[in-house]
């Protein structure tokens, strides 16, 4: 177990179970420091062999482990309830999944998809992230139309404010120098811009119907925004709040995953059943992969040469071959398949 988990279940779980009622309440300073490493760069990130695939099942509210190697399903287990996103501590020693109805957190073992903790009395964790700098934690609530801001100091979390939000906050981004979050808002058409410092918001602006993924590109200047609710993914000049282009995708625009070469990112297109690569040189759509069923989150290989993808509507995983634009694979799964992750990954960058 991660020291990141250690110290989150020590104190956390307790006082998380008061912050319910009582917000201003805060952790005891008696509690010795414990160190949490950094997030390795992704220069320094090791190239790792082929590892252990951890799926979500929503609707199941299980874990999938699949062999890449064989993709062989190698064990499954249930998980709170409706567990939609997952993603590494600072420390990558631990894997954080979000069971949103479930009100709780559980650390798996990223390399082998071992539970090595759990935690209680987290209201709605539907999607979760660490700031770039690693000071800040988030999790949107999107049944309670709220975001929870924690400060980590890298020793441990202390909630610092719970923020309503109109209505149905969904994914989020950060600016690079991590002074402010970027929360789709699905129940409103909006994305809002959240100054973490004085956790307020700082503006609201309308994006187009049901706004969903949402990417800071890697030159800090624009955020993509993947629109649901119709077949575009928005591209927006942040410090302007202008919409400067509209690139059309597929219908059900979703949700985003780098390929690690920071020149192109890809979006899943739910309704349409296709995944386009687009360029962020030239924000020009430049391929589509066909991946009917539902395709919603992606990850990719540490080479930039194979994505996971999956399908929410089919109970299936496909394995794209990214040079081809073909599906290699497919890998039967739980119900609604949200989440994955593998430790052989590319930079989300």
């Amino acid at each position: 177990m991660s020291e990141f988990a250690r110290r989150f279940i020590g104190p956390i779980v307790t006082v998380c179970g008061l912050l319910i009622v009582v917000v201003n309440i805060t952790i005891a300073s008696a509690a010795p420091p414990v160190a949490v490493a950094p997030a390795a760069s992704a220069a320094a990130m090791p190239v790792l062999a082929p590892s252990v695939v951890v799926i979500l099942n929503s609707r199941d509210a299980t874990i999938s482990l699949i062999d890449e190697n064989t993709y062989k399903e190698i064990g499954s287990f249930p998980v709170g309830k409706e567990p939609h996103h997952l993603m590494p501590t600072p420390d990558n020693k631990s894997l954080i999944v979000a069971a949103a109805t479930g009100n709780e957190l559980y650390f798996l073992d990223p390399k082998t998809g071992k539970i090595q903790s759990q935690v209680k009395d987290i209201a709605d964790p539907y999607q979760i992230g660490f700031s770039p700098n690693q000071k800040w934690f988030i999790a949107n609530g999107l049944r309670l139309d709220r975001i929870d801001i924690y400060g980590f100091d890298g020793k441990a979390l202390k909630l610092a404010k719970r923020l309503p939000l109109p209505k149905m906050p969904s994914h989020m981004t950060f600016s690079a120098d991590s002074t402010l979050a970027f929360i789709t808002l699905q129940g409103t058409d909006e994305i809002a811009a959240v100054d973490l410092a004085t956790q307020t918001v700082k503006w609201v602006m309308p994006i187009g119907k049901q706004p969903a993924g949402i990417y800071m590109t890697p030159d800090n200047k624009y955020l993509l925004v993947g629109v649901m609710g119709s077949d575009y993914v928005a591209v927006v000049d942040w410090r302007t709040q202008k919409i400067i282009k509209k690139i059309k995708t597929g219908d059900g625009a979703h949700n985003f995953r780098p390929q690690g070469d920071q020149r192109h990112v890809f979006v899943s297109n739910r309704v349409a059943g296709t995944i386009n690569i687009l360029d962020l040189n030239t924000l020009e759509n430049i391929g589509v992969i066909n991946v009917p069923g539902g395709p919603d989150c992606m990850e990719v290989t540490a080479d930039g040469k194979t994505m996971w993808v999956t399908q929410r509507w089919v109970k299936q995983v496909s394995v794209v071959d990214i040079a081809t634009r073909k599906v290699i694979k497919t890998i039967p799964v739980g119900r609604s398949p949200h989440g994955i992750y593998f430790t052989n990954r590319a930079s989300e960058l």
